[in-house]
């Protein structure tokens, strides 16, 4: 694959704008470049602030979070961000993009896996984790810890940015057609604005289908890998007759029928919501880079928050879909190929804090 003038950027040109001066940080990590990626990260303070917002057309952050502080926290040392509240932290990662190239930014995975709602904003943003063409300015992270308090602290990554120039997003003929010539599920593939999946409620080797978060759990300390047990913050998922009611109050984790493959030329990103199944939301976290699955069969897990009222969910039943990316070049490394991948050929896993 040869350069292309549109299409997801890949590391290297990630590493190019971060030479060029179009990302501006302190020194960056050794793995803070992804595929498609890059790592953004936490600053020193956190806001606390009345209610989520944007920016708004014209206007800046900074005189946003004057007009809805309530307090501040030094992060310095670690702090815990309390659930049900709202706080904004300035990220280390600035940006001066050039005119051509915009920008769109998500959770990750292990941030969505324990239902931590963060996203992007930015000067002048009109909507969340979306940077536009030409962005020059600062970056921050609205976070919102939903069923567990967290503790987090300066140079934490929850959110990861990917860039592209032109237009990047594949037709469902090109999907159907990449599909038929190397399947990108192990399965009959839905495609309608992007490729369709299901959710699995069979039964695993343990019996269950799925994690409900507890809802009176202590705190998850996001800067620990493995360090947490299971049982003190959730509840084991199992399923009758192939299916399961949401609770509207609750968020679980479940995960795809289908193995899904991301080709080493394509990214893809997970629409949260389907509205035409369910008034509830299935992921997020939503990208998955270049080589997810490709290989080593992997499956998506899914974080889902039901709406409104309890709701059936059953064996089989399509809960979302993955709009595919054509990289605007090969990435110099795969996901899950000479680099720390926690979720390669994954199966219903949670996040990378509990011992598993």
């Amino acid at each position: 694959m040869t350069e292309t003038s549109h299409g997801v950027l890949p590391d290297r040109a990630i590493g190019a704008l971060i030479d060029a001066g179009a990302i501006t940080a302190p020194a960056r990590d050794a793995d803070q470049v992804q595929p498609a990626s890059l790592d953004l990260r936490l600053g020193t303070v956190a806001y606390r602030v009345r209610a989520s917002f944007l920016a708004g057309a014209g206007r800046r952050v900074a005189d946003r979070i004057a007009e809805f502080e309530m307090h501040r926290m030094d992060l310095t040392q670690g702090a815990v961000l309390e659930k049900g509240c709202v706080y904004v932290v300035p990220l280390m990662e600035g940006l001066a993009l050039p005119a051509d190239v915009s920008a769109v930014c998500n959770a990750k995975s292990s941030t969505g896996r324990v239902d931590c709602l963060t996203r992007v904003i930015a000067d002048g943003g009109t909507e969340f984790d979306r940077i536009p063409a030409g962005y020059t300015g600062p970056l921050y992270a609205e976070i919102c810890p939903r069923s567990f308090s967290v503790k987090v602290a300066p140079g934490l990554r929850l959110n990861q940015i990917r860039f592209r120039r032109g237009q990047a997003v594949l037709t469902d003929a090109e999907l159907a057609a990449r599909h038929a010539a190397s399947p990108l599920v192990d399965g009959t593939a839905v495609i309608d604005d992007g490729l369709g999946f299901s959710v699995d409620l069979t039964p695993n080797a343990a019996g269950i289908v799925g994690y409900r978060a507890k809802p009176h759990a202590g705190v998850i300390d996001l800067t620990r890998v493995g360090a947490h047990d299971v049982a003190d913050f959730w509840e084991e998922v199992r399923s009758e007759h192939g299916r399961i009611i949401l609770d509207p109050a609750a968020f679980y984790i479940l995960v795809s029928r289908e193995a899904v493959t991301i080709p080493p030329d394509c990214a893809a990103e997970m629409s949260p919501y389907l509205a035409m199944v369910g008034e509830f939301r299935v992921h997020y976290a939503g990208f998955f880079d270049p080589g997810f699955g490709h290989g080593v069969p992997a499956r998506g897990v899914l974080e889902v928050r039901c709406h409104e009222a309890p709701f059936v969910l059953e064996h089989g039943q399509v809960v979302g879909r993955l709009v595919y990316e054509r990289m605007a070049a090969l990435p110099d490394r795969l996901y899950g190929a000479g680099i720390a991948s926690n979720y390669q050929g994954q199966g219903l896993k949670l996040s990378k804090h509990f011992r598993m």
